[in-house]
């Protein structure tokens, strides 16, 4: 199963992490992609430099950033290879004492065979399963 780990931290967009913290953090990437738990890692550059794009009944807005909500803006990802929802979790817990307080989201991501056991894209089990 793979998850998309989505990390919200509470200090203030664009704080830069120390050298210590950047230590810390660099074992623990390299400690969970040697695993192969760990498929894929990036930070996020402040929203100043980013932009959202919507989609309204035809018509697109795009607002540039930086975006007020500060505690809803996503600082970076990580995509995991697990047996489960449960390890997932344990692996952001762990990933949460190495960044520090904020909340990460955990999300399932589809597999092709995700389908053919009777998931639907929103969710629902269909007719099949």
């Amino acid at each position: 199963m793979r998850f998309l780990c989505l990390y919200k931290p509470v200090k203030k967009e664009g704080t830069p992490p120390t050298h210590e913290d950047m230590a810390e953090m660099g074992k623990f990437v390299e400690e969970m992609m040697k695993s192969g738990k760990l498929l894929a890692t990036e930070g996020c550059l402040p929203s100043e430099r980013g932009a959202r794009v919507r989609l309204a009944n035809g018509k697109f807005n795009v607002v540039d950033g930086p975006f007020a909500e500060a505690k809803e803006l996503i600082a970076g990802f990580a995509l995991l290879q697990t047996e489960s929802k449960e390890e997932a979790i344990e692996l952001s817990k762990r990933f949460l004492k190495v960044a520090g307080d904020g909340e990460t989201e955990v999300r399932q991501v589809y597999d092709p065979g995700d389908f053919d056991q009777g998931v639907a894209p929103c969710g629902e089990r269909t007719a099949n399963a």
